[in-house]
């Protein structure tokens, strides 16, 4: 039975965090993305300096959105583990793109801002876990990833 073996197949572990995009080409350079577990829309649109209209994001900017929400989230959770208050947090990515040798995303510029004192070792913590993120460890090595902290008010 397949799905007998399957079972110990080792890409198995993959599928049980498994989420479905489906994703609509509409025409002019724009697509719209449905997350089927929860029936989201987003839109994309080619960037204007890419034949596009801009009027969206374009797919690499989710790639840096994705990159900032998963840091502050991450932090989030180490945050409610430990019991350390990040309401207010913000992060904010400089996305910057190169066309040589081809175009692609070349640096993503970070910095975070949690506008509490923290001790040393809450910060460090919070460091260690937005640099933990599944996305920046997802992230081609050639892409420059500079992370700015800063704490307090």
């Amino acid at each position: 039975m397949l799905v007998e073996a399957y079972r110990d197949h080792p890409f198995r572990r993959y599928n049980s965090r498994m989420v479905q995009i489906d994703i609509t080409y509409q025409g002019d350079l724009r697509c719209q993305a449905k997350h089927a577990p929860s029936g989201t829309l987003l839109l994309t649109d080619a960037p204007v300096d890419n034949m596009g209209k801009g009027e969206s994001f374009s797919p690499t900017d989710l790639v840096a959105t994705a990159l900032g929400t998963c840091m502050l989230t991450t932090m989030g959770i180490v945050a409610q583990r430990k019991n350390i208050d990040i309401s207010g947090s913000t992060v904010s990515v400089t996305k910057e793109m190169v066309t040589a040798p081809l175009r692609r995303i070349g640096r993503l510029g970070v910095t975070i801002h949690v506008p509490h004192d923290l001790s040393e070792d809450d910060q460090k913590r919070l460091e260690h876990a937005a640099h933990s993120c599944p996305v920046h460890k997802s992230m081609h090595p050639d892409v420059q990833m500079p992370v700015t902290f800063k704490w307090g008010k």
